[in-house]
C-alpha cells in the first residue's frame, strides 16, 4: 500500500473537511504560509469566530497543525500524511486563476509585506545596537564562513537542524537550505517576528519558529542532529544549564555548536547591550559541554581584522558531538 493511500473514512473526513468554501480558501493560504488568526480574519474578510470555528474543523480533520508562541496561535498545513497528500491533490486540481483564490493569494502577499515592513522597522530601531558591536570582530562573511565548514564538511548530511536562541534567524537562513528541516527557538515574540519574516524572504518551506525557554525548550529529546547556540551565551545567567539542555535534543550522534565571544575588557557591552559575560574561555565551554555529556570535537578563534587592532572582539567556535553513536 502506498505511504499517502487514505482509508475510506479518512478520505470522506477529509473531504468533508474541504468541502465548503471558505475551510477550502483557509487550507489554500494555509498550505502556502504559516498565518495567525487575526491575519486569516484580515485576508478571508470574516469574523473570527467564524474562522476559528472552521480552524476547528480542519484540525480535527489533522489537514492543519496549530503552534502556540505565547499569546497567539499560529496554524499552518502539514507536509505530511496521507490526508494532507489528499488535500493537497485537491489543491492542486483549482484554477489557479479563480478569482476568488486569486484576491486571497493578493491579500496575503500584502500580509506578508506588512510582516516585512514589521521587521524592517524593527531591524533600523535596533541596528545601531547591533553595528556597534559587529564593528568590533571579525567580518561576518568570515565568522559565517566558518560556521558552514564546521557544520558541514566532512560531517553526515544535517537531517534535523534546531537553532536555538534564533534572534532575527539569520542563522536559519544560513544553515536551512542544507537540512531537512530545522526549528528555531526564541523567547521573544518581536524577534521570532523579524525571523518569520526573514525566512519567508529567503523562500524556506522547511523551517518551524517556536516560542520558548533556552532552559526548557520545545524540542523533543533525542530528536536533532545539528544544534547551534549563536551569540547567546553571553546574555545568560548559567550558560552551562542551557548546554545541558541543548545537549538534550541531540540525538545519538548529534552535534551542537557553540559561537560567541573569547574573554574581552569591553564593559560598555554589559553597560549598553545587557552582556552578562565578557566572552568565554576556550577550556571553559569545552568543559560545560563535557559537562553536558558531549565530546568537543573542534574549537576555533576568528581573530577580528588587523585594522581592528589587537585589543578588539575574537569570536570562537565550539563544535561537539553526542558519543552514543560510537556504542551503536
Amino acid at each position: 500500500m502506498s505511504e499517502n493511500a487514505v482509508h475510506l473514512h479518512d478520505a470522506l473526513a477529509c473531504l468533508a473537511a474541504i468541502g465548503e468554501e471558505s475551510r477550502l480558501r483557509l487550507y489554500a493560504l494555509l498550505a502556502d504560509a504559516e498565518l495567525a488568526v487575526s491575519e486569516l480574519v484580515t485576508i478571508l474578510g470574516q469574523s473570527q469566530p467564524r474562522v476559528s470555528r472552521h480552524l476547528k474543523l480542519l484540525l480535527e480533520a489533522e489537514l492543519v497543525e496549530r503552534r502556540r508562541e505565547g499569546a497567539w496561535a499560529f496554524f499552518k498545513a502539514p507536509e505530511k500524511g496521507a490526508a494532507a497528500a489528499l488535500a493537497r491533490a485537491v489543491l492542486a486540481r483549482l484554477d489557479t486563476g479563480d478569482p476568488v483564490l486569486a484576491a486571497d493569494r493578493g491579500r496575503l502577499a500584502e500580509t506578508r509585506a506588512a510582516r516585512v515592513a514589521r521587521a524592517q522597522k524593527y531591524f533600523a530601531d535596533h541596528a545601531p545596537v547591533w553595528d556597534e558591536t559587529r564593528r568590533l570582530h571579525a567580518p561576518e562573511a568570515k565568522v559565517e564562513a566558518a560556521i558552514l565548514a564546521a557544520a558541514l564538511e566532512k560531517a553526515p548530511p544535517v537531517g534535523h537542524l534546531l537553532d536555538i536562541g534564533c534572534g532575527a534567524g539569520r542563522m536559519l537562513e544560513l544553515l536551512a537550505p542544507h537540512a531537512r528541516d530545522a526549528i528555531g527557538v526564541d523567547l521573544s515574540a518581536a524577534m521570532l517576528g523579524v525571523a518569520r519574516a526573514r525566512v519567508e524572504q529567503a523562500g524556506l518551506r522547511n523551517v518551524q519558529l517556536r516560542q520558548g525557554d533556552i532552559y526548557a525548550l520545545p524540542v523533543e529529546r533525542d530528536s536533532i542532529d545539528l544544534a547551534i547556540v549563536h551569540q547567546v551565551l553571553h546574555y545568560l545567567d548559567n550558560p552551562a544549564r542551557a548546554l545541558r539542555e541543548a545537549a538534550r535534543t541531540l540525538a545519538p550522534g548529534g552535534r551542537l555548536m557553540v559561537v560567541d565571544f573569547a574573554p574581552h575588557q569591553y564593559e560598555m557591552l554589559r553597560e549598553k547591550h545587557e552582556h552578562r559575560r565578557l566572552g568565554f574561555a576556550a577550556e571553559e565551554v569545552a568543559d560545560y559541554l563535557r559537562q553536558a555529556g558531549l565530546e568537543p570535537v573542534l574549537q576555533r578563534d576568528l581573530a577580528p581584522a588587523e585594522s581592528l587592532g589587537e585589543d578588539k572582539l575574537t569570536v570562537s567556535l565550539w563544535l561537539a558531538r553526542d558519543p552514543r553513536a560510537a556504542l551503536s
